[in-house]
């Protein structure tokens, strides 16, 4: 990458940081700063723009309803290849912004081994050499690099498709469509784990924060590196508040029951 885009992306990460702030409470991490927030729904945004306005061009049925949002078709159509643009613009810088700890490593292997254990949920932690990004989260992030590379070189064939061969076009417009049903179905698995399937995942990209509990959970190495403490005794350690908490309620359920037994008898 050029010297003069990585000089653009450090003087834009100062500024968000200067601009933003970020507020880490007791038993709390930051898991992403303000610069990175701010780039990862500029590129949502700009994602959901692209598929909203290109699923209206796509299908008859959906232009009816999709194109006034934008209005018209021709606004649409003049619309979306500028919404795609906008898209690669904010996603390179997210690509460099997260370049180094999305390699893939030989940990993303093995974790990807035990991907019928994590969707089922059969452990309660990861294994502790999971770090900031699981092998999941890798493949996602490469699945939209390869399509955004698609997105870009077929979008500009079409966009400009007056100067190649009609044939060239025609490819452009199946590998563009294959592109976006890659990244959709890629999208919707990302919302719903950073949703349902892992509470406490969504405020990361809000506030930047998480707790420490979802840290060990679900990216042990990662709460190892940033709070030098064991993500395993961490993990024990809450078992035994949380069975004395059962207990300490069990006990007073008992308590109070033996209390309103006497009264309940004397009741006629």
């Amino acid at each position: 990458m050029s010297t003069s885009v990585e000089q653009f992306d450090e003087r834009a990460r100062l500024k968000a940081e200067r601009i933003g702030r970020d507020v880490v409470h007791r038993g709390e991490l930051l898991r992403h700063p303000v610069y990175t927030r701010v780039l990862h729904w500029l590129v949502a945004i700009a994602f959901v723009l692209s598929l909203l306005s290109g699923f209206a061009l796509y299908s008859p049925w959906l232009f009816r309803f999709l194109t006034p949002i934008f209005g018209g078709g021709p606004m649409t159509r003049f619309l979306h290849p500028w919404f795609g643009l906008f898209f690669e613009i904010f996603f390179l810088f997210q690509f460099l912004n997260w370049i180094t700890p999305m390699l893939w490593t030989d940990v993303d292997s093995r974790w990807l081994k035990r991907i019928k254990q994590y969707t089922t949920n059969e452990d309660k932690i990861e294994p502790e050499e999971v770090g900031f990004f699981n092998g999941g989260q890798k493949l996602y992030f490469w699945a939209i690099v390869l399509s955004g590379f698609l997105f870009l070189l077929t979008g500009l064939l079409m966009w400009f498709g007056h100067v190649v061969p009609r044939w060239l076009v025609a490819v452009s417009y199946v590998v563009h469509d294959l592109a976006a049903l890659l990244m959709l179905a890629g999208f919707i698995i990302h919302i719903y784990e950073g949703t349902a399937a892992m509470p406490g995942t969504f405020r990361a990209m809000t506030n930047g924060t998480v707790t420490e509990k979802w840290a060990w959970t679900h990216h042990p190495a990662w709460f190892r590196a940033v709070t030098s403490r064991d993500p395993r005794r961490a993990y024990e350690r809450e078992n035994h508040r949380q069975a004395e908490r059962e207990r300490a309620l069990a006990s007073w359920e008992r308590e109070h029951d033996a209390q309103e037994n006497p009264v309940n008898e004397r009741v006629p």
